[in-house]
């Protein structure tokens, strides 16, 4: 039925030694994701990088060239084997590797790419082996109709017109890999055999990813840091000082020739000096940090990438890592060191309860999303609990495009100003005033609210290139109030999404 295939017993049972160990690290490495441990990364990928010369002594003796000695049909099924099987193992050390090295996006990328891989490597192999056993069976049975009938079968009868005979089998066949199957029918036997094996393995491995994904396998996850705190406002002095510059009166008939400084009037310094009087949090918990968090967990600045424009304003600039660094060195939280993006469509790989509590986007210039994709962030806004930061990058347009996003997104919830006085501008900064590099949108907050809570917060002032490099050359206390209120965005978000997780938790 299928070429005979040795194998060589000792690295056969070597490689089935390591197999095993390898698959308990994959379900300690995925299931575990949450229980972060500092000795658990590296031996796991050790073990897993240790594929690599278990590889390469398979693929060695699968060969490179058929020898004149060796059957073809036997190299080329061996080596097809060895490569296909090895493809697995390649494709998981280089997911772990990306998830080790915080590379998200790539991980989840090769996540997406190797399943769909996978599946259509999985699909030829099932139709090879369908298509090599059914053509066996009909050689036998044509075998065993020519002996019994050797007048009927004398002319112009092949295996092939024996297989599609719709007369009825003498005996009930009842291996799927005979297209005479009873449960084939008897019209369109080989066509009904193949779309059930190809639905049957459809399904087989559809069921495999939703358990791995469970798992965490192909899902990406957002961790916020663990600890506590309470919803109270950062204890703040202002210090005036003087600094007072010296006059020089130079006459300009001395013999005597320097360099005349610069005159400067006296200025007036404002220093502000924070006072952390409490822990900057949310929940029970020691440190800076959100009940329902991990010892792993950090928060994170993700952009959302989206189609017809220009997304990625000021990343160049930095100002996504900027207001990051600010907002570690203000709550003394674990941040990320760099940005990240997503598109709307990878929204989708966060789990339930492992989703990023706020998604950043801005531009300028024109806002295009699917049906799907509305649905996919109307699910991340009100199933995941997710909130969305949105910021003028600078045109009245953008303010409408803006608009006609979000009422594609939350057709049935209109947006109304949040006042100075809202939760969101007071802790853990109060806000005297919306500050702006730019009023693009007009000179006040929007807000949709779900429940009273805020699922997405309009900034119509360019706030983010307060936050780049160089400020966008606005005044010292405008970029300082500007990164006040970021911070005050941020925590929010991740505030209410802790309040959520601790009420999921208790139930």
């Amino acid at each position: 039925m299928f070429p005979h295939l040795t194998f060589p017993p000792k690295l056969l049972k070597q490689t089935a030694i390591y197999v095993a160990v390898w698959f308990l690290c994959l379900v300690d490495w995925m299931w575990g994701r949450s229980i972060e441990t500092w000795w658990r990364a590296w031996p796991e990928g050790v073990w897993f990088a240790l594929s690599i010369p278990v590889s390469a002594c398979w693929m060695s003796w699968a060969g490179w060239k058929c020898g004149p000695e060796d059957d073809r049909s036997v190299f080329l099924v061996r080596r097809h084997l060895v490569w296909s099987v090895v493809a697995i193992f390649a494709w998981q050390l280089a997911v772990f590797l990306a998830d080790a090295c915080d590379l998200h996006t790539v991980r989840v990328s090769l996540a997406n790419w190797g399943v769909w891989s996978f599946y259509f490597l999985g699909m030829l192999w099932v139709v090879w082996l369908v298509e090599r056993a059914s053509h066996f069976y009909e050689e036998q049975r044509y075998a065993r109709l020519r002996q019994e009938h050797p007048q009927a079968f004398e002319f112009a009868r092949s295996g092939h017109r024996a297989t599609h005979d719709d007369e009825q089998d003498k005996e009930r066949v009842h291996n799927p890999l005979d297209p005479h199957a009873w449960y084939f029918g008897r019209r369109s036997r080989k066509l009904n055999q193949s779309l059930a094996w190809m639905s049957g393995y459809s399904i087989c491995f559809l069921i495999a990813f939703l358990v791995f994904t469970q798992m965490g396998g192909c899902t990406d996850i957002y961790e916020m840091p663990a600890g506590g705190g309470q919803q109270a406002q950062i204890a703040q002095a202002v210090k005036i000082q003087k600094v007072i510059k010296k006059k020089f009166v130079v006459n300009p008939f001395s013999a005597i020739s320097f360099k005349v400084p610069p005159i400067d009037e006296i200025k007036l310094q404002l220093q502000e000096v924070t006072q952390h009087a409490y822990t900057v949090g949310y929940g029970q918990g020691a440190g800076a940090g959100f009940a329902g968090g991990t010892s792993q967990g950090k928060v994170r600045f993700l952009r959302l990438e989206y189609g017809g424009g220009d997304w990625d304003q000021d990343m160049s600039a930095f100002a996504g890592e900027n207001m990051l660094r600010e907002y570690g060195l203000r709550t003394k939280q674990k941040v990320a060191e760099k940005e990240e993006t997503r598109t709307i469509g990878q929204l989708k790989a966060f789990a339930a309860e492992k989703s990023p509590p706020l998604m950043y986007l801005t531009g300028e210039k024109n806002i295009s999303i699917t049906a799907n994709e509305a649905k996919i962030l109307r699910e991340y806004l009100l199933d995941k609990h997710g909130m969305l930061f949105l910021d003028n990058g600078g045109s009245g347009h953008f303010h409408n495009q803006m608009l006609a996003m979000m009422r594609q997104v939350l057709p049935n919830i209109r947006p109304t100003p949040v006042p100075l006085d809202d939760l969101i501008h007071r802790i853990p900064y109060p806000i005297p005033f919306l500050p702006y590099v730019a009023p693009h949108g007009g000179k006040e907050a929007l807000g949709w609210r779900v429940d009273g809570r805020l699922v997405a917060y309009y900034h119509p002032g360019d706030i983010g290139d307060a936050w780049a490099d160089g400020h966008a050359g606005v005044k010292p206390e405008i970029y300082e109030f500007c990164y006040q209120l970021g911070v005050n965005v941020i925590a929010y978000a991740h505030t209410e999404y802790s309040k959520w997780l601790v009420s999921r938790m208790k139930k």
